[in-house]
Protein backbone atom coordinates (compact mmCIF):
# COMPACT_ATOMS: atom_id res chain seq x y z
CA UNK A 1 0.00 0.00 0.00
CA UNK A 2 1.39 3.39 -0.99
CA UNK A 3 1.84 6.22 1.49
CA UNK A 4 -0.74 8.20 -0.49
CA UNK A 5 -3.36 5.47 -0.05
CA UNK A 6 -2.63 5.28 3.68
CA UNK A 7 -3.36 9.01 3.90
CA UNK A 8 -6.25 9.06 1.43
CA UNK A 9 -8.42 6.52 3.23
CA UNK A 10 -8.81 8.44 6.53
CA UNK A 11 -9.20 11.69 4.59
CA UNK A 12 -12.08 10.22 2.59
CA UNK A 13 -13.70 8.84 5.74
CA UNK A 14 -13.52 12.24 7.40
CA UNK A 15 -14.66 14.30 4.41
CA UNK A 16 -16.49 12.39 1.67
CA UNK A 17 -18.27 9.79 3.76
CA UNK A 18 -19.40 12.45 6.22
CA UNK A 19 -20.55 14.71 3.41
CA UNK A 20 -22.50 11.95 1.67
CA UNK A 21 -24.12 10.94 4.95
CA UNK A 22 -25.26 14.50 5.67
CA UNK A 23 -26.10 15.88 2.22
CA UNK A 24 -29.76 16.84 2.25
CA UNK A 25 -30.60 17.08 -1.47
CA UNK A 26 -29.41 15.66 -4.80
CA UNK A 27 -28.68 19.23 -5.89
CA UNK A 28 -26.16 19.61 -3.07
CA UNK A 29 -24.42 16.35 -4.02
CA UNK A 30 -24.30 17.43 -7.67
CA UNK A 31 -22.81 20.86 -7.00
CA UNK A 32 -20.23 19.47 -4.60
CA UNK A 33 -19.05 16.70 -6.92
CA UNK A 34 -18.83 19.00 -9.94
CA UNK A 35 -16.80 21.54 -7.99
CA UNK A 36 -14.39 18.95 -6.59
CA UNK A 37 -13.92 17.36 -10.01
CA UNK A 38 -12.93 20.72 -11.52
CA UNK A 39 -10.46 21.35 -8.70
CA UNK A 40 -8.86 17.95 -8.23
CA UNK A 41 -9.30 15.76 -11.32
CA UNK A 42 -7.17 16.63 -14.36
CA UNK A 43 -6.66 14.54 -17.47
CA UNK A 44 -3.67 14.47 -19.84
CA UNK A 45 -3.46 17.47 -22.14
CA UNK A 46 -2.88 15.20 -25.12
CA UNK A 47 -6.49 13.99 -24.92
CA UNK A 48 -8.85 16.62 -26.30
CA UNK A 49 -12.50 16.99 -25.28
CA UNK A 50 -15.38 17.84 -27.59
CA UNK A 51 -19.16 17.69 -27.42
CA UNK A 52 -20.53 14.37 -28.61
CA UNK A 53 -23.36 14.69 -31.11
CA UNK A 54 -25.48 12.25 -29.10
CA UNK A 55 -25.14 14.35 -25.94
CA UNK A 56 -22.21 14.20 -23.54
CA UNK A 57 -18.48 14.34 -24.21
CA UNK A 58 -16.14 12.73 -26.73
CA UNK A 59 -12.47 12.25 -25.88
CA UNK A 60 -9.95 12.22 -28.68
CA UNK A 61 -8.04 9.15 -29.81
CA UNK A 62 -7.33 7.16 -32.97
CA UNK A 63 -10.00 7.54 -35.65
CA UNK A 64 -9.87 3.81 -36.31
CA UNK A 65 -10.14 1.11 -33.70
CA UNK A 66 -12.49 0.62 -30.74
CA UNK A 67 -14.29 3.31 -28.81
CA UNK A 68 -14.98 3.18 -25.06
CA UNK A 69 -18.58 4.02 -24.12
CA UNK A 70 -18.24 5.04 -20.48
CA UNK A 71 -21.17 5.52 -18.09
CA UNK A 72 -20.35 7.66 -15.05
CA UNK A 73 -21.27 6.78 -11.49
CA UNK A 74 -23.06 8.81 -8.83
CA UNK A 75 -25.81 6.65 -7.37
CA UNK A 76 -28.07 7.44 -10.37
CA UNK A 77 -28.66 10.90 -8.87
CA UNK A 78 -25.41 12.87 -9.34
CA UNK A 79 -22.23 12.81 -11.42
CA UNK A 80 -21.82 13.74 -15.07
CA UNK A 81 -19.50 13.27 -18.05
CA UNK A 82 -17.53 16.24 -16.71
CA UNK A 83 -16.87 14.68 -13.29
CA UNK A 84 -15.40 11.54 -14.88
CA UNK A 85 -13.76 13.06 -17.96
CA UNK A 86 -10.24 13.23 -16.47
CA UNK A 87 -10.15 9.59 -15.37
CA UNK A 88 -11.45 8.32 -18.70
CA UNK A 89 -9.04 10.61 -20.57
CA UNK A 90 -6.15 9.04 -18.65
CA UNK A 91 -7.45 5.59 -19.63
CA UNK A 92 -7.74 6.70 -23.27
CA UNK A 93 -4.13 7.87 -23.24
CA UNK A 94 -2.88 4.60 -21.78
CA UNK A 95 -4.99 2.32 -24.00
CA UNK A 96 -4.63 4.39 -27.18
CA UNK A 97 -8.40 4.61 -27.68
CA UNK A 98 -11.05 7.29 -27.91
CA UNK A 99 -14.08 7.45 -25.61
CA UNK A 100 -17.61 8.73 -25.36
CA UNK A 101 -19.23 9.70 -22.06
CA UNK A 102 -22.98 9.99 -22.70
CA UNK A 103 -25.14 12.30 -20.61
CA UNK A 104 -27.95 10.24 -19.12
CA UNK A 105 -30.95 11.49 -17.16
CA UNK A 106 -30.69 11.47 -13.36
CA UNK A 107 -33.12 10.63 -10.58
CA UNK A 108 -35.21 11.73 -8.79
CA UNK A 109 -36.34 13.96 -11.66
CA UNK A 110 -36.00 11.05 -14.06
CA UNK A 111 -36.33 7.72 -12.24
CA UNK A 112 -35.88 4.19 -13.59
CA UNK A 113 -35.72 3.29 -16.45
CA UNK A 114 -34.65 6.68 -17.86
CA UNK A 115 -30.91 6.08 -17.35
CA UNK A 116 -31.13 2.60 -18.90
CA UNK A 117 -32.99 3.97 -21.90
CA UNK A 118 -30.38 6.67 -22.43
CA UNK A 119 -27.55 4.14 -22.15
CA UNK A 120 -29.15 1.98 -24.85
CA UNK A 121 -29.70 5.01 -27.09
CA UNK A 122 -26.00 5.85 -26.77
CA UNK A 123 -24.98 2.27 -27.56
CA UNK A 124 -27.17 2.11 -30.65
CA UNK A 125 -25.47 5.27 -31.89
CA UNK A 126 -22.01 3.66 -31.81
CA UNK A 127 -22.59 -0.11 -31.97
CA UNK A 128 -21.75 -0.38 -35.68
CA UNK A 129 -18.35 1.30 -35.32
CA UNK A 130 -15.90 -0.82 -37.40
CA UNK A 131 -13.42 -1.17 -34.53
CA UNK A 132 -16.11 -2.20 -32.07
CA UNK A 133 -17.16 -0.81 -28.70
CA UNK A 134 -16.07 -1.38 -25.11
CA UNK A 135 -18.57 -0.66 -22.35
CA UNK A 136 -17.33 0.80 -19.07
CA UNK A 137 -18.67 2.34 -15.90
CA UNK A 138 -18.20 2.80 -12.17
CA UNK A 139 -20.55 2.33 -9.23
CA UNK A 140 -24.06 3.07 -10.56
CA UNK A 141 -22.50 3.53 -13.99
CA UNK A 142 -21.16 0.01 -13.63
CA UNK A 143 -24.73 -1.14 -13.02
CA UNK A 144 -25.77 0.66 -16.21
CA UNK A 145 -22.93 -0.89 -18.22
CA UNK A 146 -23.75 -4.42 -17.02
CA UNK A 147 -27.51 -4.06 -17.43
CA UNK A 148 -26.86 -2.65 -20.91
CA UNK A 149 -24.74 -5.71 -21.70
CA UNK A 150 -27.61 -7.96 -20.61
CA UNK A 151 -30.10 -6.03 -22.76
CA UNK A 152 -27.76 -6.11 -25.77
CA UNK A 153 -27.45 -9.87 -25.36
CA UNK A 154 -31.21 -10.38 -24.94
CA UNK A 155 -32.01 -8.31 -28.04
CA UNK A 156 -29.32 -9.94 -30.18
CA UNK A 157 -27.57 -6.64 -30.92
CA UNK A 158 -23.88 -6.57 -31.87
CA UNK A 159 -21.88 -7.48 -28.78
CA UNK A 160 -19.34 -5.04 -27.32
CA UNK A 161 -15.73 -6.19 -27.39
CA UNK A 162 -15.87 -6.31 -23.60
CA UNK A 163 -17.32 -4.59 -20.51
CA UNK A 164 -15.41 -3.28 -17.49
CA UNK A 165 -16.60 -1.79 -14.22
CA UNK A 166 -14.96 -0.17 -11.19
CA UNK A 167 -16.74 -0.90 -7.88
CA UNK A 168 -20.06 -1.65 -9.63
CA UNK A 169 -23.44 -1.53 -7.92
CA UNK A 170 -25.15 -4.70 -9.14
CA UNK A 171 -27.87 -5.36 -6.52
CA UNK A 172 -30.24 -2.56 -5.52
CA UNK A 173 -31.82 -4.84 -2.91
CA UNK A 174 -28.48 -4.53 -1.04
CA UNK A 175 -28.61 -8.18 -0.02
CA UNK A 176 -24.86 -8.87 -0.10
CA UNK A 177 -23.26 -9.70 3.24
CA UNK A 178 -20.57 -7.06 2.72
CA UNK A 179 -23.22 -4.36 2.77
CA UNK A 180 -23.49 -4.76 6.53
CA UNK A 181 -20.11 -6.36 7.27
CA UNK A 182 -18.19 -3.50 5.63
CA UNK A 183 -20.52 -0.68 6.67
CA UNK A 184 -17.96 0.73 9.10
CA UNK A 185 -14.87 -0.20 7.03
CA UNK A 186 -16.00 1.52 3.81
CA UNK A 187 -14.34 4.96 3.75
CA UNK A 188 -16.62 6.52 1.11
CA UNK A 189 -20.15 5.12 0.98
CA UNK A 190 -22.52 5.52 3.96
CA UNK A 191 -24.60 2.33 3.98
CA UNK A 192 -27.42 4.04 5.87
CA UNK A 193 -28.19 6.34 2.90
CA UNK A 194 -28.37 3.60 0.26
CA UNK A 195 -32.05 2.76 0.69
CA UNK A 196 -33.07 6.41 0.36
CA UNK A 197 -30.98 6.93 -2.76
CA UNK A 198 -32.18 3.67 -4.25
CA UNK A 199 -35.81 4.65 -3.78
CA UNK A 200 -35.21 7.99 -5.52
CA UNK A 201 -34.12 5.97 -8.53
CA UNK A 202 -36.53 3.02 -8.38
CA UNK A 203 -39.73 4.90 -7.45
CA UNK A 204 -41.58 1.70 -6.56
CA UNK A 205 -39.93 -0.58 -9.14
CA UNK A 206 -38.70 -3.86 -7.67
CA UNK A 207 -35.03 -3.75 -6.69
CA UNK A 208 -34.72 -7.20 -8.26
CA UNK A 209 -35.76 -5.94 -11.68
CA UNK A 210 -32.89 -7.19 -13.89
CA UNK A 211 -32.65 -3.91 -15.79
CA UNK A 212 -32.06 -2.09 -12.50
CA UNK A 213 -29.97 -4.77 -10.76
CA UNK A 214 -27.85 -6.69 -13.28
CA UNK A 215 -27.12 -9.39 -10.70
CA UNK A 216 -30.56 -10.77 -11.62
CA UNK A 217 -30.16 -10.47 -15.42
CA UNK A 218 -29.29 -13.17 -17.95
CA UNK A 219 -25.90 -13.10 -19.68
CA UNK A 220 -25.55 -16.29 -21.70
CA UNK A 221 -23.59 -15.41 -24.84
CA UNK A 222 -22.23 -12.11 -23.48
CA UNK A 223 -18.75 -10.80 -24.27
CA UNK A 224 -15.93 -10.82 -21.66
CA UNK A 225 -16.25 -8.79 -18.46
CA UNK A 226 -13.58 -7.21 -16.23
CA UNK A 227 -14.48 -6.13 -12.67
CA UNK A 228 -12.60 -4.68 -9.73
CA UNK A 229 -13.55 -3.64 -6.19
CA UNK A 230 -11.90 -2.93 -2.85
CA UNK A 231 -12.18 -5.53 -0.10
CA UNK A 232 -13.42 -2.96 2.44
CA UNK A 233 -16.26 -1.66 0.25
CA UNK A 234 -19.90 -2.28 1.08
CA UNK A 235 -20.19 -3.25 -2.61
CA UNK A 236 -17.59 -6.03 -2.36
CA UNK A 237 -20.23 -8.75 -2.68
CA UNK A 238 -21.84 -6.94 -5.60
CA UNK A 239 -18.68 -7.73 -7.58
CA UNK A 240 -18.04 -11.18 -6.14
CA UNK A 241 -21.60 -12.41 -6.73
CA UNK A 242 -21.72 -10.72 -10.15
CA UNK A 243 -18.54 -12.52 -11.20
CA UNK A 244 -19.95 -15.87 -10.07
CA UNK A 245 -23.25 -15.20 -11.84
CA UNK A 246 -21.50 -14.30 -15.08
CA UNK A 247 -19.26 -17.37 -14.92
CA UNK A 248 -22.30 -19.58 -14.40
CA UNK A 249 -23.60 -18.19 -17.72
CA UNK A 250 -20.34 -19.09 -19.47
CA UNK A 251 -18.99 -15.53 -19.63
CA UNK A 252 -15.22 -14.98 -19.53
CA UNK A 253 -14.73 -12.93 -16.34
CA UNK A 254 -11.75 -11.23 -14.73
CA UNK A 255 -12.49 -10.10 -11.16
CA UNK A 256 -9.79 -8.31 -9.14
CA UNK A 257 -10.21 -7.63 -5.41
CA UNK A 258 -7.88 -4.92 -4.08
CA UNK A 259 -6.99 -4.65 -0.36
CA UNK A 260 -8.01 -1.44 1.44
CA UNK A 261 -8.84 0.40 -1.78
CA UNK A 262 -11.65 3.00 -1.58
CA UNK A 263 -14.75 3.13 -3.74
CA UNK A 264 -13.86 3.86 -7.40
CA UNK A 265 -10.21 4.62 -6.56
CA UNK A 266 -9.14 5.07 -10.23
CA UNK A 267 -10.76 8.51 -10.12
CA UNK A 268 -7.83 9.62 -7.93
CA UNK A 269 -5.32 8.89 -10.71
CA UNK A 270 -3.67 12.32 -10.32
CA UNK A 271 -2.30 11.48 -6.86
CA UNK A 272 -2.74 7.75 -6.22
CA UNK A 273 -0.26 5.18 -7.60
CA UNK A 274 -2.81 2.38 -7.11
CA UNK A 275 -5.27 4.28 -9.29
CA UNK A 276 -2.80 4.53 -12.14
CA UNK A 277 -1.91 0.87 -11.73
CA UNK A 278 -5.56 -0.15 -12.08
CA UNK A 279 -5.99 2.01 -15.17
CA UNK A 280 -2.96 0.29 -16.70
CA UNK A 281 -4.45 -3.10 -15.80
CA UNK A 282 -7.77 -2.43 -17.50
CA UNK A 283 -6.00 -0.82 -20.46
CA UNK A 284 -3.95 -3.99 -20.94
CA UNK A 285 -7.19 -6.01 -20.89
CA UNK A 286 -8.81 -3.68 -23.41
CA UNK A 287 -5.89 -3.76 -25.81
CA UNK A 288 -5.58 -7.55 -25.60
CA UNK A 289 -9.24 -7.92 -26.60
CA UNK A 290 -8.85 -5.29 -29.33
CA UNK A 291 -6.12 -7.37 -30.96
CA UNK A 292 -8.33 -10.48 -31.14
Amino acid sequence: MSVVLRLLNPYLRLTEKTHMARAVTPALLRRSFERKARLFFHGPRTVRTSVWAGGGLELSGPEHGPVILYLHGGGFIFGSPETHRAMVARLCAIAGMRAILPRYRLAPEHPFPAAQEDAMTAYRAVMDRPGGVFLGGDSAGGALALSLLAQITAEGLPQPRGTFAFSPLTDLSYSGASFTQNARRDVVLPAERAGEMGEMFLRGTSARNPRASPLFAQFKGAAPVWLTVGDTEILLDDTQRMAAHLRSAGVNVTAIIKPDHPHVWPIFHNILPEARQTLHEVAAWLTSLARQ
